[in-house]
């Protein structure tokens, strides 16, 4: 029952909230409408108290101006319910509208947390578990050196993804507070590419990764931090694809931007999630169910560190199938 009311809290929520607002706007319909009868009461008691004192044969000038004030009191009051009517609607739903969003951002931010909070308690103890199994392994039996050193390049590549799932949390939460202090280098952005390329084909040994480098390409900004949202998009690529298909990565430049695309061929990205890949703890599905492994931090934390180098990242679809994220720097 609890695991049934966290999945649809949202649509209970929303259900409830409405309610609320509908029988308070009812309610307020009523009142207009009872208002509006008190109202005609009234100006019907008053042409009677004048009919009563006036003879509207003797004074027919004084009878109809009576009249006529009577009638003016009466669309006076209708007019003043009908101002206090719609104002207090206008303020009722634009009231409710905006702590509707509110309340709707802070639960998608909170589901979003949660499943944050499994995923890295899921991506830390994944390389830990494999590091310590490969080091007692090591430890325990006696192997080859081709068995020793698959051991522990397996324990090396664990090791890193954990290195880098600690500096996208650090990062994010330095950039978040601006306690994080941007270079502004001279980044030889050809060759920081060519070095994660090459570290990556050590980490995915056997995996395509093809390259198309222009070479001598320079930018302004922070190697590190460009260096990180290099690494989140291939490794994101790396992901999302199949093993046997390449991952492809381009750098050209012309007079005005510089290029950076990065390419897979998998399932690609629904174009409803495109606007949405880049929030903070954005992914796709739930925990239970999710097949592919990360924090939601990665596409974020290249987003925020392109917008810091006055530059922007795009996704679109691949043909015939899979994603493309292309990076631009403006000179």
């Amino acid at each position: 029952m609890i695991r049934i009311y966290r999945r649809y809290r949202l649509v209970i929520v929303n259900i409830v909230y409405w309610f609320l607002v509908l029988y308070i706007a009812a309610a307020l319909i009523w009142w207009y409408i009872e208002l509006g009868r008190q109202n005609r009461r009234m100006a019907q008691f008053e042409i009677s108290q004048v009919r009563s004192v006036v003879d509207s044969t003797a004074a027919p000038a004084y009878f109809a101006n009576a009249m006529g004030q009577v009638q003016a009191k009466e669309r006076l009051r209708s007019l003043g319910y009908l101002g206090e009517g719609l104002s207090s609607l206008f303020i009722i739903f634009f009231s409710a509208g905006f702590v509707f969003r509110v309340v709707r951002r802070q639960i998608r931010l909170s589901d979003q947390q949660q499943n944050f909070m499994m995923a890295v308690t899921h991506e830390l103890k994944t390389p830990i578990a494999v590091a310590k199994l490969n080091l007692e392994t090591l430890i325990k039996r006696k192997l080859s050196e081709e068995q020793q050193s698959k051991l522990i390049n397996s324990a090396l590549v664990e090791t890193e993804r954990l290195n880098q799932l600690s500096d996208n949390i650090l990062l994010a939460s330095r950039l978040e507070d601006s306690a994080y202090v941007q270079a502004r280098d001279t980044v030889p952005l050809s060759d920081l590419l060519s070095k994660a390329i090459e570290a990556f084909s050590r980490r995915f040994h056997g995996r395509m990764l093809l390259a198309e480098i222009e070479p001598n390409i320079q930018i302004e900004g922070d190697d590190l931090l460009l260096e990180l949202a290099i690494n989140n998009l291939i490794e994101n690529a790396y992901k999302y694809s199949p093993k046997d298909l390449p991952v492809r990565v381009r750098l050209w430049k012309d007079d005005k931007e510089t290029f950076l695309e990065v390419s897979d061929e998998g399932e690609g990205i629904p174009d409803d999630e495109k606007s949405m890949i880049f929030r903070k703890f954005y992914r796709v599905g739930s925990e239970e169910t999710r097949k592919t492994k990360g924090s939601g931090l990665g596409l974020y934390l290249s987003k925020t560190i392109i917008r810091r180098h006055k530059g922007k990242i795009i996704v679109k679809d691949n043909q015939p199938k899979g994603s493309v994220f292309t990076i631009t720097f403006y000179h």
